[in-house]
C-alpha cells in the first residue's frame, strides 16, 4: 500500500504536470488558431501559468515530501522508485531557479515566437536579433544558477536529454561526420539518380490532408483522442495521452513534405498515446528523453515510410486518390522518396544528410551560449558552415538561419537530440526486426499496428524508468553507437544508386 505521504506527494506532481499542459496548450495556440495581435496578452498569460507552474515544483512542501519518500525507500517498487528519483532531479533543478527568471524567460517567447514568424516571412535576420540576445542572457542565466562542469550547454541539454553532455555528444558526431561525408559523396556522385520532378507534382491540400488522416490512423493514431491541425512548423504536444496535438503544413506540389512530416509528428503522437494512462502526470507516464521521442518520429517517417515494403502497400492507394501518379511505377517512386540531395531546409532534408544540419546547429548554439558567436555574426557562420558541410550557401535568412522555431522559443540544447533520435531508431529498429521477423510482410500487407505494440510495450510504457541510454541497453543489448545508423543508410542506399 503506498504511504499517505506517497498519495500526498502524486496529488502534488500531478497539479504542477496540469499547470505545465495548461501553458503547452497556450503554446500550442499561439502556433495554431491565435489571432495575430493577441501575442501580447499571450505573452501575459503564459508568464503567469509558468510562474504558477514552477512555483508548485518548487514548494517547500515538495521537498519535504521527497525527503520524507527517500527515508522511506520504494519498497522494490519501480513506480515508486522512477517517480521520487525523477522528481528528485526536476525539483533540484528547479529550485535553483527563481520564478522571476521562469516567467522573463515565459514572457520573452511569445513576442519573439511572433517576431519569428514576420522575420523569417521577411528573410529579415535583423528583426529577430534582438529577441535571440534577450533569450541567450536569460539562458545562460539558467546554466549558470544550474551549474555546469564543462561548458554552458550541458546545464540546457540535461533539461532535454538526462544526464548527457556536450563533449560525449560531440564524440559520437565526430565519428557520424566521417562516415557521412564520404556516403553523401559516394551517394550524389552516383551515375544513377532518382526523378525527383514526379515529387512536385500536383496534389490538392484537402486531399493530402484526408490521405495523411489515414497513413496516420493506420499507424494507430487515435483521433478521438487527438488531432492534426496546420501550423508554420510541425510539432507535437502531448497534454496526456488523450489528448495529443499534432501539426503539419502543406503546398500543392509538395505531397512529401506534407505526408512524411504526418508520418514524423504521429511518430510523437503514439509515443504520448502509448505511455502509461495509469501514471498520467508522473514522471513513469512521461517520455524518456526528447532523443528517444525523436528515435520515434525519425523511425516511422524514414525506417517504415521510406521503405520498399510499405509503399507496396501504400503506393496503390496514393495513385487511387491521386491521379497525377497514376502513370509513375512504385520502384521509380520509392526512389525518389529516397532522394540523397543537399538541401537547405533541416525539415525537409533527407534521412542521410539531415544529421548535417544538426551538427552545424549543435556548434553553433555552443558558440553563442559560451559568448564565442556574437548573434549578429549568426547569418555568416550559419552560411559559411553550410558551405563547409553541405556544400551550399543559403541566400536569404528564411532559408538559412530563420529557418527553425525553436530559439524563439527559448529552446537551446534540443537541436542535438534530433540526430541522437536517428542513432536510437536504428538500433531500435533492428531490435524490432528480431522480435517480428516478418515485419516487411506485415508492411506490404498494410499492418502497421505490430510495430505499434512491439514499440508501446518495449519502450513507451517504461516512461522515465530507464535514461535513454539504459533503455537503449534494455532494448536492444547494446550501448548507443553510431555504426547501426551507418549500417543501416549504406544497406539501403547502395543498391538504390549502385555505387
Amino acid at each position: 500500500m503506498p504511504s499517505r505521504t506517497y498519495e500526498s506527494f502524486i496529488a502534488r506532481i500531478k497539479e504542477i504536470r496540469a499547470a505545465q499542459s495548461v501553458q503547452e496548450l497556450l503554446e500550442w495556440d499561439q502556433q495554431t488558431y491565435m489571432p495575430k495581435k493577441g501575442a501580447a496578452y499571450r505573452a501575459e498569460q503564459v508568464g503567469l501559468i509558468a510562474g504558477v507552474a514552477h512555483d508548485k515544483l518548487t514548494s517547500a512542501e515538495l521537498g519535504r515530501e521527497l525527503a520524507e519518500l527517500e527515508r522511506e525507500g520504494d519498497g522494490g517498487d519501480d513506480a515508486v522508485a522512477t517517480n521520487v528519483r525523477e522528481m528528485r532531479r526536476l525539483y533540484d533543478r528547479a529550485v535553483k531557479l527563481p520564478t522571476r527568471l521562469v516567467q522573463e524567460i515565459a514572457k520573452a517567447t511569445a513576442p519573439a515566437s511572433d517576431t519569428w514568424v514576420a522575420a523569417r516571412k521577411d528573410s529579415n535576420f535583423a528583426l529577430f536579433a534582438p529577441h535571440l540576445e534577450k533569450l541567450l542572457t536569460l539562458k545562460r542565466e539558467v546554466a549558470e544558477r544550474i551549474g555546469w562542469q564543462t561548458e554552458p550547454y550541458d546545464a540546457l541539454i540535461d533539461e532535454f536529454e538526462p544526464g548527457a553532455r556536450a563533449a560525449e555528444i560531440q564524440t559520437v558526431f565526430d565519428a557520424l561526420r566521417r562516415e557521412l561525408a564520404p556516403l553523401v559523396t559516394a551517394i550524389t556522385q552516383a551515375p544513377r539518380q532518382p526523378n525527383t520532378a514526379l515529387l512536385k507534382r500536383a496534389a490538392p491540400v484537402e486531399k493530402q490532408a484526408a490521405f495523411n488522416r489515414t497513413i496516420a490512423a493506420a499507424m494507430g493514431f487515435d483521433f478521438d483522442a487527438g488531432r492534426l491541425d496546420v501550423s508554420a512548423h510541425p510539432f507535437c504536444t502531448g497534454l496526456c495521452p488523450l489528448d495529443v496535438r499534432m501539426t503539419t503544413r502543406y503546398d500543392e506540389h509538395a505531397l512529401g513534405q506534407s505526408l512524411f512530416g504526418v508520418m514524423h509528428e504521429a511518430g510523437h503522437g503514439l509515443y504520448e498515446q502509448g505511455l502509461d494512462p495509469a501514471q498520467v502526470g508522473t514522471p513513469m507516464g512521461t517520455y524518456a528523453s526528447l532523443g528517444i521521442h525523436e528515435s520515434q518520429s525519425r523511425l516511422w517517417e524514414n525506417q517504415i515510410g521510406r521503405s520498399r515494403p510499405f509503399w507496396q502497400h501504400y503506393f496503390p492507394k496514393l495513385q487511387a486518390e491521386f491521379p497525377a501518379w497514376a502513370d509513375v511505377p512504385l520502384e521509380d517512386w520509392h526512389f525518389a522518396i529516397n532522394t540523397v540531395r543537399p538541401s537547405l531546409i533541416r525539415v525537409e532534408a533527407d534521412e542521410v544528410t539531415y544529421g548535417l544540419h544538426i551538427m552545424l546547429r549543435f556548434d553553433l548554439e555552443r558558440q553563442m551560449l559560451a559568448g564565442r558567436l556574437a548573434v549578429s555574426d549568426v547569418p555568416a557562420a550559419w552560411n559559411e558552415r553550410m558551405k563547409q558541410e553541405l556544400g551550399i550557401t543559403p541566400p536569404n535568412d528564411a532559408q538559412g538561419c530563420l529557418q527553425d522555431i525553436h530559439w524563439s522559443l527559448g529552446i537551446f540544447g534540443y537541436f542535438p537530440t534530433y540526430q541522437l533520435g536517428n542513432l536510437y531508431a536504428a538500433q531500435f529498429a533492428l531490435a524490432a526486426r528480431r522480435a517480428l521477423p516478418d515485419l516487411d510482410g506485415q508492411l506490404a500487407r498494410g499492418e502497421l499496428r505490430p510495430l505499434r505494440e512491439w514499440l508501446r510495450q518495449n519502450i513507451h510504457r517504461h516512461g522515465r524508468r530507464y535514461r535513454a541510454g539504459e533503455l537503449v541497453q534494455v532494448v536492444t543489448g547494446q550501448e548507443l553507437s553510431h555504426r547501426p545508423f551507418i549500417e543501416y543508410l549504406r544497406a539501403k542506399y547502395q543498391p538504390l544508386y549502385g555505387f
